[in-house]
């Protein structure tokens, strides 16, 4: 499992490790250890990972979140960090990648960046409006395709078609 094989990788980095299967796990993990860092994926057990960086804000405010995702939209970036995510990866990453996520800091609060304007195509609105009700329904994409009206295997085709 990918969440076994990471957490190996990141020990033999020389880091402490604690792997939570759900958002209850996670959330006795945080409020026993207050770790320095915590990976927190999109798509996990019990509630959306991004209920998870809320509550990991509120009880451990030193605890730099990096949220993980398979399907990575703008719109789900800026829940992200709106919710506390320190940084933001999408899948599929590798160690060093998430590692660097943590020490990388984003440009928060720089009035000096410039922002590109780009009008959105009508695919991708489409497409941020996916992820959005998909991260609304916890990743369940039965649930999703019945809030988007569309069959099952319809929004199964498009996920596909669009996975990073």
């Amino acid at each position: 499992m990918l969440r076994t094989r990471l957490a190996r990788a990141v020990q033999a980095r020389g880091y402490r490790v604690a792997v939570a299967e759900g958002y209850d796990q996670a959330i006795a993990a945080i409020e026993q250890e207050k770790p320095g860092y915590a990976l927190v994926d999109l798509n996990m057990q019990g509630r959306s990972g991004l209920e998870l960086l809320e509550t990991i804000s509120q009880i451990s405010p030193q605890t730099k979140c990096v949220m993980l995702t398979g399907y990575g939209s703008i719109t789900t970036a800026v829940e992200a960090m709106r919710a506390g995510a320190w940084n933001y990866v999408t899948k599929p990453a590798d160690v060093d990648q998430i590692l660097s996520a943590f020490h990388s800091v984003p440009e928060r609060g720089n009035r000096s960046v410039e922002i590109q304007y780009k009008p959105q195509t009508l695919a991708e609105t489409e497409w941020e409006h996916i992820q959005r009700v998909l991260a609304d329904c916890g990743e369940n994409i039965s649930e999703a395709a019945r809030q988007l009206g569309i069959p099952r295997r319809t929004l199964q085709r498009k996920l596909k078609k669009r996975a990073p």
